[in-house]
C-alpha cells in the first residue's frame, strides 16, 4: 500500500486506502511477510467497501500500529501460495462480484477471468516491469512491438515469446524462412492475456489436447501434493508447512510437509477443466531453485548463472503428457532422457560411440567451439543443465546458486540428461523452447548472436540483437568463440584434439 503525498496529507491518504473489505483483510493475514504488503498494493479500492474511515487520522495511526503487530506476528517471508493452496478469493468469487461490482458473465468454476492460466496471469503477468521481476512470468503483447524482448528470466522462460514472431531469407534464392511465436513453448489458453490454443491439436507425443493447455495442466492451483520427510509424495498426511522449492526452505519433519518443487501436480492430477482421460503417471521431480522465493532465480546472467539443482524424475514427469517422446520406438523427433531403468534412459557416463571419451566427459571438457580444456569443477553452463541423479535435498540446496560458487559438472555414475537440459519449460527465443537455436549451424557468427543488418541471415534467424541476447539469458556472445556452433556439442563433441 502506497501512501503518497498529496493536499490532504499522508495520514489522509492511508486512511482513504484502508477502505477495504474484511474478506480481503482476513485473506492477507492468512499470507506472509512480504506477500501481505504485496497483495495490499494490488486490492481494489471502492467506495462502499466494509471498512470506512470516519476519523481519518486516528483511524490511520490505530490502523498503522495494529497492521504492523499482525504482519510482525505472521512470520518469516513467503510467497502467496506458501508451498500450497492460496486464499480461495484471489481465484474465485462466490457470488460473481469483486467488492460488492458483478464481474459480467459469470465463468465456470466460479473464476475471476475467463480461463484458469488468466487467473494464474493476474497475478504472474505486470505491466511496465523495468526487467525480470519477482513472479512474473509473461510480458504484455502491447510491450513487446518490434524488436523488443521479453523481459521476464526466469528458468522456465516468458511466455511473451510466443507472441514473437520471426522471418528471413536464409540465403540467395532461398526461400523465405518463418519461426511462428506458436512454436516458442507451451501454448497456454488464457484469453484475457491473449493467448489461444496451438494449431497442432494434442501434444507431440501424446493425446493431451492443445486447446485444454493451462497453466493448471502442469501446476496444481491446490497445492496439494506435498513432499514428506521420507521423502513420499502425496496429496495427505501432515499438512504442508512452507514452499520446498528453493535453497533456504525448510526440511519436511514429523510436524509438517513441504510443498513439491513449484507446486507440480503428481499421481492421479487432471484438472478439471479438461474432459476425458489424461490422469498423471507420475510425481513431481526432486529440484532445488536458488535463494529464498520466485524473484532469486528470475534474474539476468550477463556476469553470474542461475542454477537450478535438478535431481532426478523431470523427464520422467514430462512423460505424463509426452510418452511417446520418450519411447525409442516413436516416429518423431525424440532425445534419451531420464535415468537408468527408464525406457530411453540418458545417463552421461556412457561412451559417446566411436569415442574415446563418456558424454559426462564431453560435458566437462567442452568450453566453447575449438576449446576441451575444461574441468569437471567449473564446467556446468546454465544453457545446457542436467540431473545429478539424486534425491539427496541436502546436497541439491547446496548446489543451486546464482554466484557461481557451484559450477561443478556431471559425473560418471547418476548424472544424466533430462527433457530441461535442452528445452525450457514454458517457452524461450527458439523454436520448440529451446535453450539455443539448434536450426543454425552456428549460434554466434563473426562475433555476434544476430546478423540483423544483413541481406541474408542463416544464423540470426530474423532475430535482433538484443532479442537474440535476452533469449540467452544476457549471457553475452563474447563467452563463446567467434564462431560458435551450437551447444548439442557441450555433450556430443564432433572433434577431438
Amino acid at each position: 500500500m502506497q501512501i503518497a503525498q498529496s493536499t490532504y496529507g499522508t495520514v489522509h491518504d492511508f486512511a482513504s486506502a484502508a477502505k477495504i473489505s474484511i474478506n480481503n483483510f482476513a485473506a492477507i493475514f492468512r499470507m506472509r511477510v512480504p506477500a501481505a504488503f504485496h497483495a495490499l498494493s494490488r486490492l481494489p479500492l471502492r467506495p462502499g467497501a466494509a471498512i470506512q474511515c470516519r476519523s481519518s487520522a486516528r483511524f490511520a495511526v490505530r490502523g498503522m500500529v495494529v497492521i504492523a503487530l499482525l504482519l510482525s506476528a505472521a512470520g518469516e517471508a513467503s510467497a502467496f501460495h506458501e508451498g500450497g493452496v492460496g486464499p480461495c478469493e484471489a481465484c474465485h468469487t462466490m457470488h460473481n462480484t469483486a467488492e460488492g461490482v458483478p464481474l459480467g458473465v459469470k465463468q465456470a468454476y466460479l473464476l475471476r477471468g475467463q480461463d484458469p492460466s488468466s487467473i494464474c496471469l493476474n497475478c504472474h503477468q505486470q505491466a511496465f516491469d523495468v526487467g525480470p521481476a519477482r513472479e512474473h512470468i509473461s510480458t504484455p503483447e502491447n510491450e513487446l512491438q518490434g524488436t523488443a524482448a521479453p523481459k521476464q528470466l526466469t528458468p522456465g522462460g516468458d511466455f511473451g515469446w510466443l507472441k514473437k514472431s520471426y522471418s528471413w531469407y536464409p540465403g540467395q534464392s532461398l526461400p523465405l524462412s518463418y519461426s511462428p511465436g506458436e512454436r516458442h513453448g507451451h501454448n497456454i489458453v488464457a484469453a484475457d492475456f491473449l493467448y489461444g490454443a496451438d494449431s497442432v491439436p494434442v501434444a507431440p507425443g501424446g493425446t493431451y489436447p492443445s486447446a485444454g493447455l493451462a497453466c493448471t495442466s502442469c501446476h496444481d492451483p491446490h497445492g496439494r501434493y506435498r513432499r514428506h520427510s521420507d521423502g513420499a509424495i502425496g496429496t495427505t498426511g501432515k499438512q504442508i508447512a512452507d514452499s520446498g522449492s528453493y535453497a533456504s526452505s525448510p526440511d519436511p519433519n514429523l510436524n509438517g510437509s513441504v510443498g513439491v518443487y513449484r507446486l507440480l501436480a503428481g499421481v492421479n492430477y487432471q484438472p478439471k477443466s479438461v474432459t476425458g482421460n489424461f490422469a498423471f503417471l507420475y510425481d513431481p521431480p526432486d529440484a532445488v531453485a536458488p535463494g529464498a522465493g520466485a524473484g532469486d532465480s528470475n534474474r539476468a546472467e550477463a556476469t553470474t548463472q542461475t542454477r537450478v539443482a535438478y535431481g532426478r524424475g523431470m523427464s520422467e514427469w514430462c512423460r505424463n503428457c509426452h510418452p511417446g517422446m520418450h519411447n525409442p520406438a516413436y516416429s518423431g523427433l525424440h532425445h534419451a532422457a531420464g535415468a537408468t531403468g527408464s525406457p530411453y534412459s540418458a545417463v552421461l557416463g556412457q561412451i559417446q560411440s566411436g569415442q574415446p571419451y563418456t558424454y559426462a566427459d564431453n560435458y566437462n571438457r567442452y568450453i566453447k567451439t575449438g576449446n576441451l580444456l575444461g574441468t569437471s569443477n567449473s564446467s556446468y553452463l546454465s544453457l545446457v543443465p542436467f540431473e545429478e541423479g539424486t534425491g539427496n535435498y541436502a546436497l541439491l540446496k547446496q548446489h543451486a546458486r546464482t554466484d557461481d560458487s557451484y559450477l561443478n559438472g556431471p559425473d560418471n555414475v547418476d548424472a544424466q540428461v533430462m527433457c530441461l537440459t535442452c528445452h525450457r519449460a514454458h517457452a524461450s527465443g527458439w523454436d520448440s523452447a529451446l535453450r539455443w537455436n539448434s536450426k543454425t549451424e552456428y549460434i554466434v557468427y563473426d562475433g555476434l548472436y544476430s546478423q540483423e543488418t544483413a541481406s541474408y541471415e542463416p544464423y540470426g534467424q530474423g532475430r535482433a540483437e538484443a532479442e537474440a541476447l535476452r533469449a540467452y539469458y544476457e549471457q553475452p556472445a563474447s563467452k563463446f568463440a567467434m564462431n560458435q556452433k551450437t551447444l548439442c556439442d557441450k555433450c556430443h563433441v564432433e572433434v577431438y584434439p
